[in-house]
């Protein structure tokens, strides 16, 4: 257990904000009367959350991580129309279930662990740094979310149990012509009043875990229409038969993952909410907790490419040195745990605000919030909807910096199959195109950078305190955040919209930046032995990025567009 007893994660359940979200989420304590289990205070909570954590380290370090390689190799198949995972999958599947690691966010009522985002994500980094591909199956319980808010109590009553027992999810978004726009989705429902169910049929592709037990399906129940507003979401139960799985992708990496094109042929399904609100809401919601899962995917990658790359360098020889002791080594090596460290940090602090406003929201089920409770869930919400396209976008750009950075600390070795650095580097790409390309969060994030919210939270943010020996640099990302101001307003003043949007991406990396510098700053704080070496290499790789992208910005006009034109 040793490899996955990292201490920067056991840190985060120090935050002084973890007391408010245990409060909530535990809803005063009172399951503790009910359920053995159920932790009594603060204190308990955070004991038990931090055995949890021991008992998943322990699956990943004997089981997940020995088995990846096979995993790799072997990869799904496909059997008479059905998916066939890699038969250690199966072992980690059945590892993970008898360990208890499933229905990891659900209520206790319906066999769950209840426990807050900021946990769910520790424990799928944990699992990603042993196995991306496996974490992608493990991970997508977290569907049951949205059926647990959207759905009927009997729907609930249903299914929430199965997955607590183990039982797979997949959600069905994407078709062959329905990709990132998924206004264009054609599956068709129709209503089956004989049997009262509604009946699936079309094509989806790209659907990660496609054979699962059970299926959050976007798909067109309202006849005549071609956008958005004619989409619902429906829950489709394996077991009822009606979708076969025509081709499993063949892909660069995650391999354990499987990839599926799903034929649905007249298949039973019942109807998740209301009609209409498939894209507009659910599949909102659904997302942004996909995004945040895969921004604990990219950090457990981040994390292990590290790890690859610092054992390597204090291991090879060269000249008769280790290689670490090269400044061109250890530099890298440097930048490679601040971006860690830095993109962890944004992750847990995006957890923190989605753990609060969820746990509101679902207090909200049981009584009415008090007006106070109901500003600070809105306040929360709006907060979380704006970093969690950051915290996506930034970890998923870094894991793949990072896995490319292992295999040239690697040098040589690292293009050989036999060392794991190339499987993290093909395992990593995905991670900024899937549930959201960059480009998409760009897009996300870009009304809330030029709105003034980035910049009203980062205020906020520079009120408090930090250490005496966090002060210089402090001063240094205040200037970071006056650079951002300008050029924020250069590109208001243009009043050009192709110019805004040209620009957009590296206004989203000044603010990230800008942002995980001032987050890795408190945190240094808080644990200088932890996070200060990070914090003085973070904010001075961020500071000279925030620079270019200024100048950049600075002496950009529209009339420079043509040269960018596609030729």
């Amino acid at each position: 257990m040793a490899k996955y007893n990292v201490p920067e994660i056991n840190f985060q359940l120090t935050h002084p904000l973890m007391k408010r979200i245990v409060e909530l989420k535990e809803k005063g304590f009172a399951d503790a009367k009910d359920y053995p289990d159920a932790p009594v205070d603060h204190d308990d909570a955070i004991e038990n959350y931090r055995r949890i954590l021991e008992i998943c380290g322990e699956v990943a370090e004997t089981i997940i991580e020995p088995n990846s390689e096979s995993v790799d190799q072997e990869g799904p198949h496909l059997d008479n129309g059905r998916m066939v995972y890699a038969s250690k999958t199966f072992d980690n599947l059945d590892a993970t279930r008898k360990a208890g690691l499933h229905g990891v966010s659900m209520p206790r009522r319906y066999g769950g662990l209840n426990l807050p985002n900021v946990v769910f994500s520790m424990l799928s980094e944990m699992i990603s740094s042993a196995d991306a591909g496996f974490q992608n199956i493990w991970s997508l319980q977290s569907c049951i979310d949205t059926l647990y808010e959207f759905g009927s109590e009997e729907q609930r009553q249903q299914f929430i149990p199965r997955v607590c027992a183990g039982e797979s999810m997949s959600m069905d978004l994407t078709e062959p012509d329905a990709g990132s726009d998924l206004q264009r989705v054609m599956l068709k429902a129709t209503r089956d009043e004989a049997n009262n169910c509604w009946r699936l049929n079309g094509v989806k592709r790209f659907i990660t875990n496609g054979d699962s037990d059970i299926h959050l399906v976007l798909a067109r129940s309202e006849e005549g229409t071609t956008d958005g507003r004619g989409l619902s979401m429906f829950i489709y139960d394996k077991r009822d038969g009606g979708v076969d799985v025509r081709h499993i992708e063949h892909k660069l990496g995650i391999h354990g993952s499987p990839t599926c094109e799903l034929v649905y042929k007249n298949a039973r399904a019942q109807l998740c909410g209301d009609t209409r609100l498939g894209l507009i809401k659910y599949v909102m919601a659904l997302m942004n907790g996909a995004r945040l899962g895969i921004a604990a995917q990219s950090v457990g990658v981040e994390q292990e490419a590290y790890n690859e790359a610092l054992a390597y360098a204090r291991e090879r020889m060269q000249f008769g040195k280790k290689i670490i002791e090269f400044p061109a080594v250890y530099d890298m090596l440097s930048r490679m745990k601040a971006k860690l460290d830095a993109g962890r940090s944004l992750l847990y602090h995006t957890a923190r605000l989605v753990d609060v406003y969820k746990a509101l929201e679902d207090i909200a089920r049981d009584r009415t919030l008090a007006p106070e409770e109901r500003q600070e869930m809105k306040r929360y919400q709006r907060m979380a909807d704006a970093f969690t396209p950051l915290a996506k976008g930034m970890n998923s750009e870094y894991a793949n910096q990072n896995a490319y950075d292992a295999i040239s600390v690697h040098g040589g070795s690292g293009f050989i199959m036999e060392y794991k650095c190339q499987r993290l580097y093909r395992d990593a790409r995905i991670f900024s195109i899937y549930e959201g390309t960059t480009q998409l969060q760009v897009v996300a994030a870009i009304r809330y950078i030029t709105n003034g919210s980035y910049l009203n939270y980062m205020s906020e943010m520079l009120q408090d305190e930090v250490a005496d020996d966090m002060k210089p640099l402090k001063r240094r990302v205040e200037d970071m955040v006056h650079l951002l101001e300008q050029a924020i307003a250069i590109v208001k003043e243009a009043g050009n919209q192709d110019l805004h949007d040209f620009v957009a991406r590296r206004l989203y990396d000044m603010t990230a930046e800008t942002m995980m510098s001032i987050l890795i700053i408190q945190d240094a704080s808080r644990c200088p032995e932890l996070f200060a070496r990070s914090a003085n290499v973070y904010v001075r790789m961020a500071e000279a990025n925030v620079a270019g992208h200024f100048t950049y910005v600075k002496n950009f006009s529209a009339d420079d567009l043509d040269a960018f034109r596609a030729q």
